[in-house]
């Protein structure tokens, strides 16, 4: 018998590509892996037996998969679970966000970026989701977020689904949101996961919009001598210097890039809220 208590996670009908990045990271000995067929059959696996994860088929669509996610929950309340498909709406990822999905991964996707999800599942000690859903629809979302950072890198996948946009123009608003939402936790609520970060998400026909609020006290960039936003032009990387006197961890990048990965960068009187604006180069197609 091991020294610990295997663990179990329950996969639906994967292709030979998620088979081999699970045994990859879920280590033999340690994860035991159990697959079924169907979703009807993973409910009924569920039922008999509590999953640490589960994972979805690729073959099923992201509403069948929400439905069987909207399912567990009423069995297993904490349950993880990673939505895979290859057949998904903005809907879809907002249903699995009301839902408490852990994350959701629609082809084509990195399956290096899947890995990671991966891992982040299995290293999350407590998962109590951290992903709270205050209002929403496809093209307006409000919500709150713990700050952690394996929490930010959830919602940017989900945001990442939701977004129907090219994928130079996804890219650049994903990172540059990243960036100022990371600063947000870090300085305004100190990777406290206590402390929540409020934003607000809105996909008009031209543009996009990311307004992200803190719970901290503010501050105006006069103060931040630790960004590299404050560097004089004769010394670029002062900032550098005053991280490491500060103890912080290296970075401060974040508001000089997200300058120049999107429109516009405005910030509230206080310093603790922040709105990001991203023109399109094409217009949103209207419904049918």
């Amino acid at each position: 018998m091991p020294p610990f208590a295997i663990r179990d996670a329950l996969v639906i009908n994967p292709g030979q590509d998620l088979m081999n990045a699970l045994v990859g990271v879920m280590k033999p000995g340690i994860w035991a892996i159990h697959y079924v067929p169907t979703n009807q059959e993973a409910l009924q696996a569920i039922k008999r037996k509590a999953f640490e994860l589960i994972l979805t088929s690729e073959k099923t669509s992201g509403r069948e998969d929400v439905e069987l996610l909207r399912k567990i929950r009423k069995a297993r309340p904490h349950t993880r679970l990673i939505i895979l498909t290859e057949e998904s709406t903005p809907q879809d990822v907002v249903d699995a966000m009301r839902h408490h999905a852990f994350s959701f991964f629609s082809k084509p996707y990195s399956i290096e970026e899947l890995e990671n999800m991966i891992q982040m599942a299995i290293d999350c000690p407590a998962w109590d989701d951290g992903i709270e859903l205050r209002s929403a629809t496809p093209e307006w979302i409000h919500l709150e977020v713990r700050c952690q950072v394996s929490t930010a890198d959830r919602l940017l996948q989900f945001m990442r689904e939701i977004a129907e946009l090219k994928e130079t123009e996804r890219d650049q608003i994903g990172t540059a949101f990243r960036e100022i939402l990371l600063n947000a936790m870090e300085h305004g609520g100190g990777f406290d996961p206590r402390s929540y970060v409020e934003v607000e998400y809105v996909r008009a026909q031209r543009m996009v919009s990311c307004r992200i609020s803190d719970p901290g006290p503010g501050f105006t960039l006069d103060e931040i001598t630790h960004a590299a936003v404050a560097n004089p032009p004769d010394d670029p990387i002062r900032h550098a210097t005053i991280r490491e006197e500060l103890g912080l961890r290296p970075g401060g990048l974040g508001i000089l890039l997200a300058r120049k990965l999107v429109d516009q960068v405005i910030y509230g009187q206080k310093g603790n809220e922040v709105l990001l604006i991203k023109y399109l180069d094409q217009p949103q197609a209207k419904a049918s």
